[in-house]
């Protein structure tokens, strides 16, 4: 059983920047990778940015590339986002996710809000 907590949500302007950060705890040992999804009111979930705990490959939505840099924190089990030049339709509910293995996301947390005003 592992544990997600994000947090760092919250509102800004369009331009400005908001870190989300997310602690996993329990079976940590076997972390394969941690993803941040997103999801707006009335839309599908969607993948933003996740990283793989061992060599730290990234990955990232081509909606969010060159804005949003995802990074951890091994000692503490902690992901973080980095998001930059925040645009309206970055509002959104922001999930953290905990995997495994390859592909599949086990655990979830609750979502913090972050909204972007124009």
């Amino acid at each position: 059983q592992v544990h997600v907590v994000e947090s760092g949500g919250g509102l800004v302007q369009a331009g400005g920047s908001l870190r989300l950060s997310c602690a996993a705890s329990g079976r940590t040992l076997s972390t394969y990778a941690m993803g941040w999804f997103r999801q707006a009111p009335g839309k599908e979930r969607e993948f933003v940015a996740a990283i793989k705990w061992r060599g730290g490959s990234t990955y990232y939505a081509d909606s969010v590339k060159g804005r949003f840099t995802i990074s951890r924190d091994n000692a503490n089990n902690t992901v973080y986002v980095q998001m930059n030049s925040l645009k309206p339709e970055d509002t959104a509910v922001y999930y953290c996710a905990w995997s495994g293995r390859l592909n599949e996301y086990d655990y979830w947390g609750q979502g913090t809000q972050v909204t972007v005003s124009s």
